[in-house]
């Protein structure tokens, strides 16, 4: 669908693009990520045709932007993260206005506005809607034209718990007929949502894989959780004289009379019998234990302090 081509933007002497590559399949959904200043607002605003790039190439369906600007832009909607809306229209009366910019039938409001589930809101002023409805409006504008390619760029950004919960249902939705491009900072979303997850830093793409497969880049594979009640010096020094155990940590006290703990195995060696006989042992009880769940924050704090630091 997407094929992005050793893309480098400069500003001056600044690299805000170092030379990236990578493809987004048609009917995926690719989850974007980086801190702030790593480069996915610079990528997203090539990708539409808003920016030039210094070198490289972008490729929709095999259509370049500079052979036939026209055929690409029509492949793509576009959500940014402030959505282009007009206040003092009606949602009905936006819609028209984008069809009559797009040159698209306005026979394709009805549909649009049930997708995006804001029909029974199509004749009030977009200033009255709160921020879900508008976020939706703004999907709303960007499926206009029926594109195969929708870029939304932190499509959640302001909203409340259950108005982004609102919003990712509607993209969950989307994602079974079109392809994808999300940009986020709310790093549960894309996990949520997502297929695959590319995630760039300082301007050059530090990881690109699925969740799953990413979280294998980040340890957590020999790390467990686990609530011991007792006596803390007695639960360390029965820690400490395991032979599967690498090391400890105890992260604070618990439920009444019990330590929470941070235990890291031995070369994946399973350490659950001989830590539970150890407990029974000497009298203490393990109220809980379980494999540590590597999460996309884990693998995205991880990742971008290791290649590539601080923010810029």
């Amino acid at each position: 669908m997407i094929e992005i081509k050793n893309l480098t933007k400069k500003y001056g002497n600044k690299t805000v693009l170092d030379n990236i590559s990578f493809t987004v399949n048609s009917g995926e959904i690719l989850g974007f990520l980086g801190p702030n200043g790593a480069g996915k607002s610079t990528t997203m605003n090539i990708i539409t045709g808003y920016i030039a790039s210094t070198s490289g190439s972008v490729s929709i369906d095999g259509i370049d932007i500079m052979d036939d600007a026209k055929a690409y832009k029509k492949k793509i909607g576009y959500l940014p993260e402030i959505p282009p809306l007009y206040l003092d229209m009606t949602v009905r009366e936006y819609l028209e206005f984008v069809c009559g910019i797009k040159d698209a039938d306005t026979s394709c409001i009805e549909k649009i506005l049930e997708e995006v589930r804001i029909l029974d809101v199509k004749d009030r002023l977009i200033k009255n809607l709160s921020k879900g409805y508008r976020q939706r409006v703004g999907i709303a504008q960007a499926l206009v034209g029926d594109p195969e390619l929708l870029i939304l760029d932190e499509p959640t950004v302001g909203l409340d718990p259950m108005q982004i919960i609102d919003i990712r249902n509607v993209i969950s939705e989307l994602g079974k007929k079109k392809t994808l491009f999300i940009s986020s900072h709310i790093l549960s979303e894309i996990n949520a949502v997502c297929d695959r997850v590319l995630i760039i830093n300082k301007g050059k793409i530090i990881a690109e894989d699925t969740p799953e497969n990413l979280a294998s880049l980040v340890s957590g594979k020999n790390k467990y959780l686990a609530s011991i009640e007792g006596d803390k010096e007695k639960i360390n020094s029965c820690l400490s004289s395991l032979s599967g155990i690498e090391k400890f940590e105890c992260k604070g006290e618990g439920e009444k009379g019990s330590y929470d703990y941070i235990i890291y195995a031995k070369n994946g060696m399973d350490i659950r019998r001989e830590l539970f006989k150890a407990v029974a042992s000497l009298d203490m009880v393990m109220l809980s234990f379980k494999s540590y769940d590597v999460s996309l924050e884990d693998i995205f704090i991880t990742l971008t302090n290791e290649k590539g630091g601080e923010e810029q």
